[in-house]
């Protein structure tokens, strides 16, 4: 009974609906004088706001909880404290703090940053990080960063914005969502990855430029048993719109764990996209089918470069095995192979649903992932024709900063741009019950997402961000994002001890791993026993 109320007249509806009752039934008792004419008027006016709210663009929370929800702009109205508990609960149960939040929230708004107080963070805690000044700053005509990524076997390089959406899938996000997200992309001239559920009619509404993501299970580009089909591909990749190609290897919420779209979910929209048949289970695969070795793998990447026009190909991995990456690096020398670009997937990302231990345990964290393939690619001297992208809880200006210095060229962020969309971390992802239509299915909850409306926030988000990380270069005294280095960050390691990441952090001297210098770390332990033939330790 109450799936047919849902499905007829909305239970989120169910507070305006009664209020309309009581004004019908007021306004009737007040023409025989049973009720006050100041409770009709007080009726009336939420009727007014009710109306008002199905029919604002602005709110999702409004329109999918016409009347009710303002009750959340309240208790975000009063004392911080009440806000963070009536809302936001336990800290430890939400994956960003109120102030990440409410930092990308002003940004996607258009609204002031800027607060009064000082830091809210506590600089004596151990891992405060900060960048160092100079008392020399720069001046930089534009945040408009770019950075050129296809090496010497790429025919059509791609010049990417320093900050772009990271992977997530139709089927994940609302078809709103997502053409909120490339008309956005499209508006602020930065890429929008597809995630491996391919490129649906709503990637294409609006024309911004995408990175398609090919993972294990080859949706948009599979024959009818899952293995990968050359002539799929091209027609995809052949697309104008289509300006990089970037194979999953792993990601981070759940490296090493493949996934089932229960055929119920498997709608005609995203039977379309994917390449499969509606109404069955749709999987992928834990590991790929068109290649077992680091050699192969490579030897893929070229295949797809030849029948994509020379298009940057490259591929997203979160380190696991560190003999496994090694493996793929020596497969480069051996093939004389390159992708155009890395992306590394740092463990603490993800915005999907994914088992609680593998978000919680497996996979190496972007910090260390990020900095064991840049030294690893500085140690072939293949580092300036290989560039790096990196994705792992990045929203800010500073987390931007941060992950060039550790080596990245530029950077991907997820949730960020769920926050511009407007999620609210309600963590109903999966339910299909998401409250500002951001990751739901259901037509008449995503239809609260207004395109144009959020569209504009997301290009304010990526504008102001930007922004920001010009404003912090400039303090830095530098003029471009590219000189950023580890000395130009501090950590808090003790109560009574700072240190430079350089200092904590390893770099390999450039050709290390060519010359057979002495070698630390992982490299020490790891390096001579990998292969290019295998992902196995050869010893």
């Amino acid at each position: 009974m109450l799936n047919w109320i849902d499905e007829r007249i909305p239970l989120r509806y169910a507070a305006f609906f009664v209020v309309v009752a009581l004004w019908v039934v007021s306004a009737l008792q007040l023409v025989v004088g049973q009720v006050s004419l100041i409770w009709v008027l007080l009726l009336s006016a939420l009727v007014i706001l009710g109306v008002h709210d199905l029919q604002q663009t602005k709110h999702a929370i409004l329109r999918n909880y016409p009347i009710i929800g303002h009750l959340r702009f309240l208790l975000e109205f009063i004392r911080p404290e009440l806000r963070q508990y009536f809302i936001e609960g336990d800290s430890e149960a939400v994956p960003f703090s109120r102030s990440q939040r409410s930092l990308v929230y002003a940004r996607a708004k258009g609204d002031s940053d800027k607060r009064p107080f000082g830091t809210q963070l506590d600089v004596r805690a151990v891992g405060y990080e900060w960048l160092t000044h100079s008392m020399s700053p720069s001046e930089i005509e534009s945040h408009d960063f770019k950075v050129a990524v296809g090496g010497s076997q790429c025919e059509q390089p791609y010049q990417i914005s320093l900050f772009n959406v990271s992977a997530m899938s139709f089927g994940a996000l609302s078809a709103n969502a997502i053409m909120a997200l490339n008309k956005g992309a499209k508006k602020g001239g930065f890429a929008h990855d597809t995630g491996e559920g391919s490129i649906s009619r709503y990637h294409r509404e609006h024309g911004g430029d995408l990175i398609w993501e090919i993972g294990s299970g080859y949706f948009g580009c599979r024959n009818d048993d899952g293995t990968f089909s050359a002539e799929r591909f091209v027609q995809n990749a052949l697309s104008p719109q289509v300006k990089m190609i970037e194979i999953k290897l792993s990601q981070g919420a759940k490296p090493g764990h493949g996934g089932v779209l229960p055929g119920p979910k498997v709608t005609p929209e995203i039977a379309e996209a994917r390449g499969v048949p509606v109404g069955v289970d749709c999987v992928s695969p834990a590991s790929h089918s068109s290649f077992s070795t680091p050699t192969e793998l490579l030897q893929f990447i070229q295949k797809l470069r030849e029948l994509c026009g020379g298009k940057p190909v490259g591929f997203k991995l979160c380190v696991g095995h560190p003999w496994e990456w090694f493996g793929i690096a020596k497969a480069m020398q051996k093939t004389e192979i390159y992708p155009d670009f890395i992306v590394v997937d740092g463990s603490e990302g993800g915005t999907g649903a994914a088992p609680v231990e593998f978000t919680d345990h497996m996979g190496m964290p972007m910090l260390e992932g990020l900095r064991l393939v840049h030294n690893t690619l500085v140690g072939l001297k293949l580092r300036k024709q290989i560039r790096l992208g990196a994705s792992g809880k990045i929203i800010s200006g500073f987390d931007v900063m941060r992950t060039l210095a550790l080596g990245a060229d530029w950077c991907n962020s997820a949730r960020g741009f769920m926050f511009a969309l407007g999620c609210i971390q309600a963590q109903t992802c999966h339910t299909g019950n998401c409250p500002t239509g951001v990751t739901t299915q259901d037509p008449k909850r995503q239809i609260a997402l207004v395109v144009p409306s959020k569209a504009d926030r997301v290009f304010n988000f990526h504008h102001q961000t930007l922004e920001s990380v010009k404003e912090m270069l400039q303090a830095t005294g530098l003029q471009s994002p590219s000189e950023l280095r580890l000395h130009h960050i501090m950590r808090r390691v003790s109560e009574h001890e700072i240190q430079n990441l350089s200092d904590l952090m390893q770099s390999v001297p450039g050709g290390a791993l060519l010359e057979s210098q002495s070698l630390e770390g992982l490299f020490a332990k790891y390096w001579e026993a990998s292969s290019p033939d295998s992902f196995q330790l050869t010893t």
